[in-house]
């Protein structure tokens, strides 16, 4: 892509997640609710009951396509960052695992969930999380503060993908990893639903194949990459864009990563500034 369809691409989804942040959530992250005819939201995506009750109101808005929080093994005194925040729910469920010692960094393009996140923190006084407006493919974020990243269902919508990696793999501490729920491809999408602008904001037309997503973590330096796609993730798919036969094509992932302990450089590109820094 060249720099106006990038800009382009981030401007469609930032629209559409804006709208979805004036309302009360469960919109989905395509045009029909992720949680499906079920309703069960969140709960199907894999939450427990009790901690979704745990967090504020209006923190769970349904976006999701997995639960990253269940894999990425979160210790107190951590600090985690969370790749497009939304309404903060699995900052807040972070914050709960890594404690007052611990810290967490919600990211988030979109001005109104930014602000939708930043009030559901006041209210209940999270004094360990903050949100910060920005693009994560430029992360507003110092190099090697970061011991855990999490995203969920959000990579999938950069038009930039390999330059979220590599900003992922500067924010991390040496021994860093990455622990995400997203959509990849499994197959080849058709062109109608490759084309189709709503299935872009809505996860689906803007996943990479899982082969792509395992080469652009090692192009960036990652090492212990592991990608586990979950084929039940189909029936809640076919809910997002029901009869266009996405849920063929599509599946969530569990994706974990890690920088190397010692390493020496910020993934392959040796001009990065953090470079000199590790060295």
């Amino acid at each position: 892509m060249n720099q106006q369809e990038l800009a382009g691409t981030r401007d469609v989804v930032r629209r559409h997640y804006g709208e979805i942040a004036k309302t009360d959530g469960a919109s989905g992250c395509a045009p029909s609710c992720c949680g499906g005819p079920s309703g069960g939201g969140s709960v199907d995506l894999g939450y427990a009951r009790d901690d979704l009750a745990s967090v504020p109101d209006g923190a769970d808005m349904g976006l999701g396509c997995g639960t990253p929080l269940a894999f990425a093994e979160l210790k107190e005194g951590e600090t985690v960052l969370d790749l497009g925040s939304g309404g903060g729910l699995d900052c807040f469920l972070a914050a709960k695992q890594v404690g007052p010692s611990g810290r967490v960094i919600g990211v988030d393009m979109t001005p109104e969930m930014l602000a939708k996140a930043r009030a559901n923190a006041e209210r209940v006084a999270a004094g360990n999380v903050e949100f910060r407006l920005g693009e994560i493919e430029r992360l507003p974020v110092a190099d090697r503060v970061v011991d855990v990243i999490v995203s969920n269902c959000v990579i999938n919508l950069s038009p930039d993908k390999a330059s979220v990696f590599r900003e992922a793999f500067r924010v991390l501490r040496p021994g860093g990893r990455l622990a995400i729920s997203d959509i990849v491809a499994s197959a080849p999408l058709p062109e109608a639903i490759r084309d189709d602008v709503n299935a872009l904001a809505g996860c689906i037309a803007g996943a990479p194949a899982l082969d792509d997503v395992r080469a652009m973590l090692v192009d960036a330096g990652f090492t212990d990459v592991r990608i586990d796609p979950r084929p039940e993730s189909r029936t809640f798919i076919r809910d997002w864009m029901p009869g266009s036969g996405a849920e063929e094509y599509v599946v969530s992932a569990a994706i974990q990563a890690t920088r190397p302990t010692g390493d020496a450089c910020c993934g392959t590109d040796s001009s990065q500034p953090c470079c000199e820094a590790d060295a």
